[in-house]
Order: C-alpha cells, then sequence, then structure tokens
C-alpha cells in the first residue's frame, strides 16, 4: 500500500501546486491514500472550508493540522463536522474536532492517522507521547496502518517520538518547521521517518512568507506583518510504502516537485 504524505500546504501558491501536481504523482507512483498538512491552506494562517474543497478536489483525502488551526475561528464548527480535518490530539479536552481518524483506502484498507503537536518552544499541551500511547489502545485492533503527523518545533523531540513509538505505528513524519530535512529512514522496529517533510509552497520566500517583511522583523526586531508569498512553488512530500499484513514501512521516499 502507497501513502503520500505532503508537507505544510502554504497559502495560494501551496494550493495551486497541489492541484497541478498531486494528481500525476498519485498515478505515477500508484498512490492509495494522500494526507495533506494544511494548517497555512488559507493565507498562510488556519483553513476556511472554501480552501478544505479546492484540496480535496486537488486529490487530498486526509487533512492534518497544527498550532494554526485555530487561526480562523469559522474552523471550529467544521472541526466538530468533517472527520476527515484533524487537529493536534493533545490539546485541553472538550475542543472541537478530533486528533486521529480511521480511514479506508479504495481498495478497501484500513488506515489510522494520528496529529500530535509537540511542546518544545512551543505551547505547554498535553503530553503527546501518552497521548500517542492512549490512542494506540484504542484502535490497536482496527487498522494494521497507522501514520503519525508530528508537529513540532524541535528535531530532538521529534526524534524521540520516532523511536517512542518505532514497531507500534508505520511512520512518524513531522511538520511545522517548513524546511524538508534529508534524514528518511526505517528505524530497527519498522516504522518509517522523516524529521520533516517540509512546505508546499513559494521557495522565492522565507519559509512561505515574503522576503521583505521577515527580513525587517530579524532587522529591526518590530512586530512586522508577514505576508504570503506567491512566486516558483515547490510541492514537497514523502512516499511510504507499507506492508498490508504486518504495517510495517517497506520504504520511504522524499519527493520535491516544481512546476
Amino acid at each position: 500500500m502507497n501513502l503520500l504524505f505532503v508537507g505544510d500546504v502554504v497559502g495560494r501558491a501551496g494550493r495551486q501546486i497541489l492541484a497541478q501536481r498531486l494528481p500525476s504523482l498519485v498515478d505515477r507512483y500508484m498512490v492509495d491514500l494522500v494526507v495533506a498538512n494544511a494548517e497555512n491552506a488559507a493565507a498562510g494562517y488556519g483553513l476556511t472550508q472554501p480552501v478544505m474543497k479546492e484540496l480535496y478536489e486537488a486529490g487530498a483525502d486526509v487533512l492534518t493540522s497544527g498550532n494554526h488551526i485555530w487561526d480562523k475561528k469559522e474552523i471550529i464548527e467544521v472541526l466538530k463536522k468533517d472527520k476527515r480535518l484533524l487537529r493536534p490530539h493533545n490539546y485541553p479536552q472538550g475542543l472541537a474536532g478530533q486528533g486521529y481518524g480511521l480511514y479506508e483506502t479504495a481498495g478497501g484498507i484500513p488506515v489510522a492517522v494520528i496529529n500530535l503537536e509537540g511542546r518544545v518552544f512551543m505551547k505547554n499541551l498535553d503530553c503527546p507521547f501518552r497521548s500517542a500511547d492512549q490512542i494506540l489502545d484504542k484502535i490497536r485492533d482496527q487498522a494494521k496502518i497507522i501514520l503519525v503527523d508530528f508537529h513540532a518545533e524541535a528535531t530532538s523531540e521529534k526524534q524521540a517520538l520516532g523511536h517512542y513509538l518505532d514497531g507500534r505505528v508505520s511512520a512518524v513524519v513531522g511538520t511545522h518547521t517548513h524546511v524538508q530535512t534529508a534524514d528518511e529512514k526505517i528505524l530497527s522496529g519498522g516504522t518509517g521517518y522523516l524529521t520533516d517533510v517540509g512546505m508546499s509552497g513559494a521557495q522565492d520566500a522565507i519559509i512561505g512568507n515574503q522576503k521583505e517583511a521577515a527580513l525587517q522583523r530579524f532587522l529591526t526586531q518590530l512586530p512586522v506583518k508577514l505576508e504570503v508569498a506567491k512566486k516558483d512553488p515547490l510541492l514537497c512530500a514523502v512516499l511510504l510504502t507499507m506492508d498490508e499484513e504486518s504495517g510495517r514501512c517497506a520504504s520511504i521516499q522524499r519527493l520535491q516537485v516544481g512546476l
């Protein structure tokens, strides 16, 4: 079974490259399920229903997110209804939405997707490690193929979760930093791992934002408003091949696809 995970879709440039290139990637690699992180898809901050519709029409089956999922208040009602949209599970109890879901490929293969957020250099959330344990206890008998999107800042925390879940999930892939790392591997227990999948958005930018405003922030230390960049989009993703019987990762391949 082939699963394609698309890194953080940022603004219009990210949505455009997704619409242009995702269908051909699905065909070329015979992808059974597409998961995309969409927390930055609406003008760089948050997500809206019309933008979600664009992503689904482009070929995304499941949308994960992170700390920016709350930026557009209208998404609260969507989180209550759309089971294909996930938010990090380890936010306080009682918030709208869910942090994991069970899905099925066209061929009838059950796949679980888990969304977690890190705590190092980020918010003081519930423990992502123990949250993962709780979810796995619930879905243990429902799916062998389990993908984890760990939306985190620190590489050490991401690596730690990868090793913590090694042998218990099919893959742990990182999002949030918008820079694709070159450390894809299959861990000793059979779990595919990549510290950060990268960003699907404008390359001529600073992590998806226009260079001029971002530079002014660094040079002046003032709260300059950031604007999403639009030039030279690139799609960053990771292709994971899973063994349907064991749930182990058979291969992992980073992808970068331009116009």
